[in-house]
C-alpha cells in the first residue's frame, strides 16, 4: 500500500487570521525600519514569508542582509502572536473535520506546505487548534520560493517512512495559482480550494487536478480524492 502525503497550505485553505499575518508585517517594517507601508502593492496570498521580506526590502531600498531578513521576521513573529489574540478569525469551513477523517488513516500522512515560517506556522494552527494533526512540513525557512518547498517536504516524508513517496502520491492542497504552480513543479496532484481571495473561476484556469469550492463536506472531499 502507497503511502498518499497531503500537504496543506494554511492562509485561506485551513484557517482565516483576519489580516493577522498582513498587519504583523505592517507593523515589522515599522518597528525596525520605521517605515509605514500599507503593502498593497506587494503580493501576499500564496508567497512565502522570506519572499514577501525580499520584495519588501527592494520596494524600500533595504539592504538584503541576514541581519536585515532576521530582525524583521523576528519582528513580524512577535507581533503575529499579539494580533492572532486580538483580530478575530476562525478556521475554514469542514477543515478540522476533514483532518479528523485523514489523520487515523493508515495510507494518509499529514503535512504542511505553507509559505509561513515554521514558527509562524505554528503560532496560527495552534491558535485554532489545528497543529498536532501534522507530521511534518515545509516552510518559508526552507526557500524563499514557493516551488522549491515540495523536495523540503518529500525528503522529511522519506525519512518518516523510511521509503520514498512518489509524486503521484503526493497532494499539495492549497486556495491560490501558486499552490498548483507548486505541485506542477515537483510532479504532485494539484487540490485547489476557493476559499481564499482566489475565485473559482480563476483558479479553474490553471488546471488543477482537483477543484473545491470548500472542504465542508469532508466525506465528499475524501470521495472525490481517493474513492472512499
Amino acid at each position: 500500500m502507497h503511502t498518499k502525503l497531503l500537504l496543506f497550505d494554511i492562509d485561506g485553505t485551513l484557517i482565516t487570521s483576519g489580516g493577522a499575518g498582513e498587519k504583523a508585517l505592517r507593523r515589522g517594517l515599522k518597528t525596525h525600519f520605521g517605515i509605514e507601508d500599507d503593502l498593497a502593492t506587494i503580493e501576499i496570498a500564496g508567497r512565502t514569508d522570506t519572499g514577501i521580506a525580499r520584495r519588501i526590502f527592494e520596494k524600500h531600498g533595504i539592504e538584503h542582509t541576514e541581519s536585515n531578513l532576521r530582525a524583521f521576521l523576528e519582528a513580524y513573529l512577535v507581533s503575529l502572536e499579539e494580533f492572532l489574540t486580538t483580530i478575530p478569525g476562525r478556521r475554514l469551513a469542514g477543515t478540522r473535520e476533514l483532518l479528523e477523517a485523514l489523520q487515523p488513516r493508515s495510507d494518509i500522512m499529514l503535512g504542511l506546505l505553507t509559505g509561513n515560517l515554521r514558527r509562524g506556522a505554528q503560532l496560527k494552527l495552534q491558535h485554532y487548534g489545528l497543529w498536532d494533526y501534522f507530521v511534518l512540513g515545509a516552510f518559508a525557512d526552507d526557500h524563499h520560493d514557493r516551488n522549491q518547498l515540495g523536495p523540503f517536504a518529500q525528503e522529511r516524508a522519506r525519512k518518516e517512512l523510511g521509503q520514498p513517496v512518489l509524486p503521484e502520491h503526493i497532494y499539495i492542497l492549497g486556495d491560490t495559482p501558486h499552490d498548483i504552480a507548486c505541485a506542477r513543479a515537483i510532479g504532485a496532484q494539484a487540490v485547489a480550494v476557493s476559499t481564499g481571495v482566489f475565485s473559482r473561476e480563476n483558479l479553474s484556469a490553471h488546471a488543477p487536478d482537483y477543484l473545491f469550492e470548500d472542504f465542508s463536506d469532508p466525506q465528499a472531499v475524501l470521495a472525490t480524492l481517493f474513492g472512499s
